[in-house]
This record gives structure tokens, sequence and C-alpha cells, in this order.
């Protein structure tokens, strides 16, 4: 689905800018040029910025393995 029609930007282009690092409007905007014309779309990409970090809140932290050292 297009968020940013201006610049032809998907929700997928603004999900792959997200994984890459870019965690606020500016870098996504940076990344992928959504909301840099107009700004009709800067709503729905920051909400999407926002359920992206907050869904990885939720996900549960993997411990590491401790493994015995054996002496």
């Amino acid at each position: 689905m297009y968020v940013c029609l201006c610049n032809g930007v998907t929700e997928r282009d603004i999900h792959e800018a997200i994984a890459e690092g870019a965690s606020t409007l500016e870098e996504v905007a940076y990344c992928t040029g959504a909301g840099t014309r107009c700004g009709g779309c800067v709503a729905a990409v920051t909400a999407l910025i926002e359920a992206k970090i907050e869904s990885r809140e939720d996900e549960p932290r993997r411990s590491r393995r401790r493994v015995p050292i054996m002496a």
C-alpha cells in the first residue's frame, strides 16, 4: 500500500528503512523520501514508525545461553 503518493513510497519501503535502523520521521524521510513534499503522509509515516518501535519493545528479549567454562 502506498503511504506517500508524492514520492511513491510504500508501507514496505518504510518497514525496510526501520529494519535498517531508521527510528525517527527525519531518518525515514532521508531513507525513503516519504513526507518530504506535501507532508500529507507525515501522520501515517509517524504512526508506522511508532507501531514498529512498540512491537519491538513487546518482543521478548533473547537471553544468551551461558556455556560453562571447563577448567
